[in-house]
């Protein structure tokens, strides 16, 4: 299953994407179609992190594993292909949380307290209890997560370097304590940044579950146009006569996505004198959403048939990175003292 991974160049990748449920255009243009293209590039570790989504849901996990399963088919849906990838779900791999646990034995707290989210996610969600070890600590997760397959790169968008960058600073930190005068163990990953994406949410905000402004990948065609549809548009515009300014309408947004320039030019001409209306204007957006979903919700009803396929694709995944994960843990104990465990090992 996995020669066509092992005969690329060796340059790893590792990326995860927090167990949230059905995922979004947004999440699409932001991440998916960027796995996507790397997964034929370069060695990828691509991963659901359902020990992620207890750091702010622990008090009401029940919909972490059905949460899980709906991303599962959403990626699978947009072409990552298990053939060209290690795809696999973060508690399957026990060894990311020992080594999780061995990091946070060297992580001082000043540094875990600067993370930039980590203030703000506290004040964003100051509704729930998330003075734990588990929400403050996530980022030492994260560093576990990502160097126990010693990738070169982490593909991010620019407002996660810092986490990166603490990432780096651990294992600095590591090799600083254990390894000055052995070969280090784990290469320092570099961020590889994406292209921020552009799609925006339904009202202009970013597109985000938490502002209730998303469209689904696999939502239904019928809902998708009716979305679509009533989504606001320049308040100048307010009859079909007045004319308006594109760049205040969020509908532009999609145009600058999803249209191509001469029907961009089609729009801002008939915008501003008025020429077309906020429903013709709409008409091609809608169009093209529904054009990119389809091949998506086909390949992933595609999988939500076959039970079977989704768990076999899951055991090879999870078998592949444990294979990896095992030999980086052995090292690690060495350089630490620690007693070679049997346990889990083939």
């Amino acid at each position: 299953m996995y020669n066509s991974v092992s005969s690329k160049k060796n340059h790893r990748i590792v990326s995860g994407a927090r167990a949230s449920g059905r995922l979004h255009l947004g999440n699409y243009h932001g991440i998916l179609k960027n796995w996507v293209e790397l997964q034929s590039k370069f060695e990828c570790y691509f991963f659901i992190a359902d020990w992620h989504a207890l750091t702010t849901q622990y008090e009401h996990p029940q919909a972490i594993a059905s949460n899980t399963r709906e991303m599962l088919l959403d990626i699978l849906g947009v072409g990552v292909d298990p053939e060209l990838c290690t795809l696999f779900v973060q508690s399957q791999i026990p060894e990311h949380a020992e080594l999780h646990l061995l990091l946070s034995m060297i992580t001082p707290l000043s540094w875990l307290e600067r993370v930039p989210t980590y203030k703000e996610l506290r004040q964003k969600l100051k509704e729930q209890h998330l003075a734990t070890y588990g929400f403050l600590g996530y980022p030492a997760l994260q560093t576990a997560d990502i160097v126990i397959y010693k990738p070169e790169w982490v593909p991010v968008g620019e407002d996660q370097v810092p986490h990166i960058e603490l990432t780096r600073e651990i294992v600095r930190h590591f090799h600083h304590l254990y390894c000055q005068d052995k070969p280090p163990i784990f290469p320092e990953p570099q961020p590889l940044l994406t292209k921020t994406s552009k799609m925006p949410g339904l009202d202009g905000q970013k597109m985000s579950k938490s502002y209730h402004n998303v469209i689904e990948l696999r939502e239904d065609p019928v809902s998708v146009e009716h979305k679509i549809k009533i989504m606001p548009t320049d308040p100048a515009r307010v009859r079909r006569t007045d004319p308006g300014e594109p760049e205040k309408c969020p509908v532009w947004r999609f145009h600058q996505t999803y249209s191509t320039p001469e029907v961009q030019e089609w729009v801002l001409e008939g915008c501003r004198t008025a020429g077309i209306g906020c429903i013709e204007c709409k008409r091609p957006v809608i169009d093209a959403v529904l054009r990119e979903q389809a091949p998506i919700r086909a390949r992933a009803q595609e999988y939500e048939r076959n039970e079977t396929e989704i768990k076999l694709i899951l055991k090879r995944g999870a078998e592949h990175a444990r294979e990896t994960a095992q030999a980086t843990l052995k090292e690690v104990r060495q350089v630490m003292g620690l007693i070679e465990s049997n346990v889990g090992t083939k």
